[in-house]
């Protein structure tokens, strides 16, 4: 009887787990994965979804060190691509899933948001992610480099685009660089970057666990419904470009 009663509690355990999925996403694409995941709960109600949101890098860090996440979708192309050959993860499995879109934003309508004005030093303390891990900072830093600001004006650094779009719309910046997804919809002023003035921003994600309710999943990610909710966010989708 004891052991029929742990082969049972096994089996429920077991069960529990497989309806369970772990995902690692960037902060940019944090709102976009959240209505792409209730649409395909809508077909598998009893499949429970999480979420963890950071900077790619920090995510990739914690993929390294073991952290266990089924799937990881990742803000540029290079970490999935790294994890896969360093044999964390379905190699086979790596793939784009959007081109981010880069802007700078201010809640201040009235704030004039151009080249110009930032090159002659008008617009600060800007706000932008940590280069070093996010690929949006990465890409705002190509950006300020092309731009060669004056000395006098503050750069405050965030760890991740999420952080960076709260130093704007709290007053802590007067704008940030973001993504276009995080404030299509909000009011204030915004530049939209010309996409030749930082490399293209190829969001890549990677199946880390074989797992057939991971599986099913993963390969949501890339129907033709998942893509319509992604291009109603502002990015666009790799294979139309």
């Amino acid at each position: 009887m004891r052991l029929l009663s742990c082969l049972l509690f096994v089996a429920l355990v077991g069960k529990a787990a497989a309806g369970q999925i772990q995902v690692a996403v960037a902060a940019n694409f944090a709102q976009p994965l959240r209505d792409v995941v209730r649409q395909y709960q809508t077909n598998y109600p009893d499949t429970r979804i999480s979420l963890t949101v950071a900077s790619t890098g920090k995510l990739a860090a914690q993929i390294r060190q073991g952290a266990p996440y089924d799937v990881f979708l990742a803000a540029d192309s290079r970490r999935p691509r790294e994890l896969a050959e360093e044999d964390i993860g379905l190699a086979d499995t790596v793939r784009a899933y959007a081109r981010g879109v880069l802007v700078l934003w201010s809640p201040q309508p009235d704030l004039d948001l151009t080249a110009d004005s930032l090159r002659h030093g008008q617009i600060h303390p800007l706000a932008m992610a940590n280069p070093r891990t996010a690929p949006y900072g990465l890409a705002a830093r190509y950006v300020l480099d092309e731009l060669n600001l004056p000395g006098s004006v503050v750069l405050v650094q965030a760890e991740n685009v999420g952080q960076s779009y709260h130093f704007a719309h709290s007053g802590a910046a007067a704008a940030a660089f973001v993504a276009y997804s995080q404030v299509r919809e909000q009011d204030g002023a915004l530049w939209q970057i010309p996409q030749e003035q930082y490399p293209a921003i190829i969001q890549s994600a990677i199946q880390l666990s074989d797992n057939p309710d991971v599986s099913r999943f993963y390969q949501f990610l890339f129907s033709e419904s998942a893509e319509n909710i992604i291009t109603s966010h502002g990015y666009r989708v790799p294979d139309a470009d």
